[in-house]
C-alpha cells in the first residue's frame, strides 16, 4: 500500500514542532477511525513545495499565490484556518511590512530607492502583496534600487536585521510566531505599514484524493479544532478555526498580479 503523506510545514517554527504533531496525531487518528490509512507523523524530510507536488499527497497547507499561478500545482482546497492575530478574524491575515527598528522612514514611499528582501518570487504574503502595495509608487517600472531573494521569511527578516537589505514583507502570522518566540528577531524590526489583506493559507490534499477522503479530512480538521484537548497546541499555532473555502477564494490573489503587470510594474523592482 502506497505511504500518504502530512506535512504542516508553512508555520512550523521550531517552538510550533510539538503542537503542530499534536494537531496532527488528533487528525490522524479521526481518519483512522474513518478507515483511512492516515500517516503517523508529519514529513519535516522535504521542502514545503515538494510536498505539494507528491500525488500521495493527504494533507498539507499551502501558499494561495501559487496554488492559482502555477499550472503543475493541482491541489484540492479542504478548508482555512482562522489566526489569532490583527485582522485575522475574518480569515483573512497581511503582511507586516518590517524596516530595521532604528529606521527613520515612514510609510512605503519612504523606502523608494533602498533594497527590498523577499522570500521568494512566488509567495503572496512576501511577493505578491508587497508588489500590489508599492505598484502605485512605482517610477517607469521601478521603485526598489534591489531586490533580494532570500529563500525564507526568516532570511528576509536576517537581511533587514543585519543591514543587507532594507524593508521586507513578512507574513503576520510569522511575524506574530516571532513575537513570542524569537522575540529578540521581532524586536531588531519596526513595523512601517501592512499590505493588504488576503485569504489565509489554506489547508489542502492531492487532486487525486477521492471526495470522501476530502469529507473525512474536513470532519477530522474541524474535530481538532473544537477539541479542549488540544487548546494549548492550537494557542502556540496562533489557531483560532476554521472556515469553508475553496480554490476559487483565491483568484484575487492572481488578480493583483495581473494589475501590477496591466500597470507596467509586472515585477517587483
Amino acid at each position: 500500500m502506497t505511504r500518504m503523506v502530512a506535512s504542516l510545514g508553512m508555520y512550523d517554527h521550531p517552538g510550533q514542532h510539538a503542537a503542530n504533531d499534536a494537531l496532527w496525531r488528533a487528525i490522524a487518528a479521526a481518519l483512522r477511525d474513518s478507515g483511512i490509512d492516515a500517516p503517523e507523523t508529519l514529513d519535516r524530510s522535504r521542502s514545503v513545495e515538494d510536498i505539494w507536488r507528491d500525488p500521495h499527497l493527504l494533507f498539507a497547507q499551502a501558499c494561495g499565490y501559487p496554488l492559482v499561478t502555477m499550472p503543475d500545482l493541482t491541489l484540492q482546497v479542504v478548508a482555512a484556518p482562522i489566526y489569532d492575530v490583527a485582522d485575522g478574524g475574518s480569515g483573512e491575515h497581511r503582511s507586516v511590512v518590517v524596516v530595521r527598528a532604528d529606521d527613520a522612514g515612514d510609510g512605503i514611499a519612504a523606502f523608494r530607492g533602498r533594497i527590498a528582501a523577499v522570500n521568494g518570487r512566488n509567495s503572496n504574503t512576501g511577493y505578491n502583496l508587497l508588489r500590489a502595495l508599492v505598484v502605485p509608487h512605482a517610477r517607469d517600472g521601478r521603485f526598489f534600487t534591489a531586490v533580494v531573494e532570500t529563500g525564507a521569511h526568516h532570511a528576509s527578516a536576517a537581511a533587514v536585521r543585519d543591514g543587507s537589505a532594507d524593508i521586507a514583507a513578512i507574513d503576520a502570522v510569522t511575524f506574530a510566531t516571532w513575537q513570542r518566540y524569537e522575540p529578540d528577531l521581532a524586536a531588531a524590526l519596526r513595523i512601517v505599514t501592512t499590505t493588504a489583506p488576503s485569504p489565509t493559507l489554506p489547508f489542502v490534499t492531492a487532486a487525486g484524493t477521492p471526495p470522501a477522503v476530502v469529507a473525512a479530512l474536513r470532519a477530522a480538521l474541524g474535530q481538532a479544532v473544537a477539541d479542549p484537548a488540544l487548546s494549548s497546541a492550537r494557542a502556540a499555532l496562533l489557531l483560532a478555526g476554521i472556515h469553508d473555502a475553496i480554490f476559487a477564494d483565491y483568484t484575487p490573489l492572481r488578480t493583483l498580479a495581473e494589475q501590477a503587470r496591466a500597470s507596467c510594474y509586472p515585477e517587483l523592482r
